[in-house]
């Protein structure tokens, strides 16, 4: 009989035995674990099996003996066992922790990446308003044509609301986010190829449109599956206006890179950059897909094309199922005033925002004489404040619930803030009253960063109401709140050829919308939770 016994000692292995032994084979593998005073606490951990033959005896079982893991740190661990000794192959492999953010726990990587996939969003949604201006003078667009381009985007954004929040339900909204991220990314860098051919480009923009419009949905249903699981309701500001947040970075950064890219470049660059972006977050989420295998769990292998056919059709049967009116509770949506006070107030939010989105650089390089350069950087400003609001926000929101303040009051509100400070601020902005163009610009920043307390009132009420349907209702009512887009973003170019006044075009119908929106969400809007069940 073969004996090994090894034990730690000062970091060595000691062997003893006793026996006549024919032939051994040894097997080490190294295991990835926390390691002491490493910065990602890594250790490395042997494993190591022996497989031995020796002479023949009667105690058969004590040669099947199994080596359990050695650390190298000196602690032995026998919790598992690495195989039966008998067999020959022995190999050396190595199991590096690698990607970095693999020991992450899952709620970290999925609001992660997320909400790095809203970043580039924003980044491919806001590059066209800094582009518009250099495209508008080299081809010779008025303010009519260029607002036509621009809300092209929201006609495919408004009409993938409603599928885009059934897909997530049927598939899974980590499947529809990185579709639909990969759409939006391959159709941005198209633009600069058919930019001279009016049909087409408006087409690049609409799949764009179509790309950046099922992900709201896709990540409000990943969160409203997972988050209401792992994190309790006094942290979900949090959660939601991290996630959402990025939609802030994304402008910062769109903007801040947009106009040196353009004069150095040329404003083609900014959407192969960004679309490379986008493609390049695709590749990157593939690895945390598969991060998510849990732990000594095989691969998956390509499937056979038998299996693969009743892959497909049962999830085309179960696509077909989820498009049926039957199983979703349309009637007891829309009989909901809460549902309708959340839809309009959508659409009011949507108009203020999308409309500023997309002119507010054309402002000040026209209005207040700033240069391209000069109207992107100060464009930059409101959502680079929006971001801090934004924690301000989901932190006050939390500790209110945390402290015993009904739901519905902490989103009422959260959401009248969102309105009335950008109301007044475009008030007071669109009134000549002397003001200088800096302190235009103070209070313009001012009022947009202060609506972001949206994303702890409005935005987070579809979950609060109901988990199970959050996606469709998001769907819904962004699909109402895409329409500004389309209409409030072209209307704008028309009111401004016609009156030549920005405040008749700009400002007075947002502030309209922030009033009559404030009005309406603090008479209907609540956030109790709500079955939606189906009626006889």
């Amino acid at each position: 009989m073969a004996r090994i016994i090894s034990k730690p000692d000062n970091n060595f292995f000691n062997f003893s035995y006793s026996t006549n032994i024919k032939a051994s084979t040894v097997r080490t593998s190294v295991k990835s674990q926390p390691w002491k005073g490493s910065p990602f606490k890594q250790n490395l951990n042997f494993r190591v099996s022996c497989s031995i033959k020796g002479t023949e005896r009667e105690d058969t079982a004590e040669t099947k003996r199994i080596l359990n893991g050695l650390e190298v740190n000196g602690q032995l661990k026998e919790k598992e066992s690495l195989g039966v000794v008998g067999s020959e192959d022995g190999k050396v492999g190595f199991d590096l922790n690698w990607p970095p953010w693999k020991n992450l726990p899952q709620r970290y990587k999925l609001i992660g990446t997320t909400s790095l996939a809203f970043v580039v969003c924003n980044m491919d949604k806001v590059n066209l308003s800094i582009a518009i201006i250099p495209m508008s003078h080299q081809f010779g667009w008025n303010a009519s044509m260029a607002g036509l381009v621009q809300s092209s985007f929201f006609w495919g954004y408004a009409l993938s609301q409603l599928p885009g929040g059934w897909l997530a339900k049927t598939f899974g909204g980590s499947k529809v986010l990185e579709v639909g991220v990969l759409v939006w990314s391959l159709a941005t860098t198209l633009v600069p190829v058919v930019a001279g051919f009016m049909p087409g480009l408006i087409f690049s923009r609409i799949l764009v449109g179509i790309g950046e419009g099922v992900s709201p949905s896709a990540a409000t249903d990943m969160i409203a599956r997972f988050l209401r699981r792992t994190i309790p309701i006094e942290e979900r500001s949090r959660a939601v206006s991290f996630v959402f947040g990025g939609l802030s970075v994304g402008s910062v950064l769109g903007l801040l890179l947009a106009p040196p890219l353009i004069q150095n470049y040329g404003w083609g660059s900014v959407f192969y950059i960004f679309g490379s972006l986008g493609i390049a977050w695709f590749s990157m989420f593939q690895f945390v897909k598969e991060d998510r295998r849990p732990v000594g769990a095989p691969y998956l292998s390509w499937p056979q094309s038998e299996s693969l056919n009743k892959s497909w059709n049962s999830s085309l049967n179960d696509l077909g199922g989820s498009l049926k009116a039957s199983d979703i509770p349309w009637k007891e949506f829309f009989k909901s005033k809460a549902v309708w006070a959340m839809i309009y107030t959508h659409f009011c939010g949507s108009w203020g925002h999308y409309t500023c989105l997309s002119w507010l650089p054309t402002y000040f390089s026209e209005e207040l004489n700033l240069d391209l350069t000069e109207a992107a950087w100060v464009s930059v400003l409101p959502p680079l404040a929006s971001i801090f609001v934004t924690s301000i926000a989901s932190q006050l929101a939390d500790s209110l619930i945390a402290n015993g303040v009904e739901t519905t009051v902490v989103r009422k509100i959260c959401q009248t803030i969102a309105f009335m400070s950008p109301a007044t601020c475009m008030i007071l902005s669109s009134v000549d009253v002397g003001l200088s163009p800096w302190e235009v610009v103070f209070i313009l920043t001012s009022g947009l960063a202060l609506s972001s307390f949206a994303l702890s009132g409005l935005y987070c009420t579809h979950q609060d109401m109901s988990p199970e349907y959050a996606g469709v209702l998001l769907g819904i009512t962004n699909t109402v709140g895409a329409v500004p887009g389309i209409v409030g973003v072209a209307l704008t170019g028309y009111l401004l050829d016609s009156t030549h006044s920005w405040g008749m075009s700009l400002f007075a119908p947002s502030i309209f919308f922030y009033l009559t929106g404030t009005i309406v969400w603090l008479a209907l809007a609540s956030s109790k939770p709500q079955t939606f069940s189906k009626s006889d």
